[in-house]
């Protein structure tokens, strides 16, 4: 379960890591409001689980209530790459003489913790790794023996912090290791972590992921979910029970297996499409299990083609050929469908489909042609 801001820095001072003080709003006048109580100059961030917020508008400065009216007013309601703001965190605004980057995750590989630490924080730790890969120090933590403070000094030494820096991030690096694990994250990551003019260390952002297996130990999890604003595709999605991702693309994936749904996703990019979603109907394709698929995909308006790639193994094509003419007659589709179908029983399933061919549904030999096929319609 991902966190937005403002949940991960609640989360973050459960276990002592320093944070801007600030608070959540859903209207103008709540975002005045907090912004009253903690004082001038605000910082008005869009509550949105994806990056780039501060390139599409949604993180700005305010000096004063009218600003605060402004930005607020802008940002609420903004679509940021296919995620609506319906929340913003008021906080105060930090004078920042250095920023850094911290996080912690599982090495699943090595099967230890693995830290990554670094002097060049505020962009993503990606870049920072193609240009500058000695700019980060990694450790890796045996989950038995844990982090303490001595190994964070010298960690924070090998990362080259300022100097004036290092006891106090080493001391924070501890309890956000403690945050990641006592705390069941997946990932615990701050960026930027900065260093004030004044030489105190605070986290100024905060990305949590918590594992959802041990949501059993954490009855408080609760609040999280009931935060969230769900993605209306997702909830119809897993009402039916469809492992399902909403994605901001125009052509709409139906898969049987995640590896050839991921599969399809890249081809469909690879041929200059973009996917609206990731949707494995594992492998069950029964009429049932299709029809709920074509609605699920069917509410989003973004999407004006859809690709639908079957390799049947387990699961028969001729099942999934009548599987998806049944469905059709059961949910109202105007846009156009490509069929990829492949594997046990191929040659039957086209053969029921044949009768039924037409502008609006149609059969492709390959993936990579089913793919150009949808693109192309997409782009019509």
């Amino acid at each position: 379960m991902d966190l937005f801001e403002y949940q991960g820095k609640q989360y973050f001072a459960r276990y002592g890591i320093a944070v801007s003080p600030g608070d959540i709003a859903d209207t103008v006048e709540q975002a005045v409001e907090v912004a009253e109580r903690i004082g001038y100059p605000v910082v008005v961030k869009a509550q949105v689980k994806v990056g780039g917020r501060g390139k599409a508008g949604g993180v700005k400065l305010a000096q004063d209530v009218d600003e605060v009216r402004l930005h607020a007013g802008n940002i609420l309601g903004l679509d940021i790459k296919g995620h609506v703001v319906h929340r913003v965190w008021i906080e105060r605004s930090s004078d920042i003489a250095k920023e850094y980057y911290a996080s912690f995750t599982l090495d699943r590989q090595n099967k230890v913790h693995l830290g990554m630490l670094s002097a060049q924080g505020g962009v993503e730790i990606e870049v920072v790794a193609e240009e500058n890969p000695d700019a980060i120090a990694f450790l890796a933590i045996d989950p038995v023996r844990g982090l303490d403070v001595e190994t964070a000094r010298r960690w924070v030494n090998d990362a080259e912090l300022d100097e004036v820096a290092r006891e106090q991030a080493a001391e924070l690096l501890v309890h956000l290791y403690e945050c990641y694990t006592l705390g069941d994250c997946d990932l615990a990551e701050i960026n930027p972590l900065i260093l004030t003019p004044d030489n105190k260390v605070h986290a100024l952002d905060a990305k949590v992921t918590l594992d959802e297996n041990a949501s059993f130990r954490h009855p408080e999890w609760e609040e999280f979910r009931a935060d969230e604003f769900e993605d209306p595709r997702e909830k119809l999605a897993k009402e039916k029970g469809l492992n399902y991702i909403g994605l901001d693309g125009t052509v709409g994936i139906i898969a049987n297996g995640a590896g050839l749904a991921m599969s399809t996703l890249d081809v469909v990019n690879q041929v200059g499409g973009s996917a609206a979603n990731f949707l494995d109907i594992g492998g069950g394709a029964n009429a049932d299990v299709m029809a709920s698929a074509l609605e699920v995909i069917n509410t989003d308006p973004k999407v004006k083609a859809i690709f639908v790639n079957i390799f049947g193994g387990i699961t028969r094509v001729d099942d999934v050929a009548n599987g998806v003419l049944e469905a059709l007659q059961r949910v109202a589709i105007s846009t156009p469908i490509v069929l990829r179908l492949d594997g046990t029983n191929a040659v039957e399933g086209r053969a029921i489909l044949a009768p039924h061919l037409n502008d609006s549904l149609i059969t492709e030999p390959t993936m990579l042609d089913a793919a150009r096929r949808a693109v192309s319609l997409a782009n019509d």
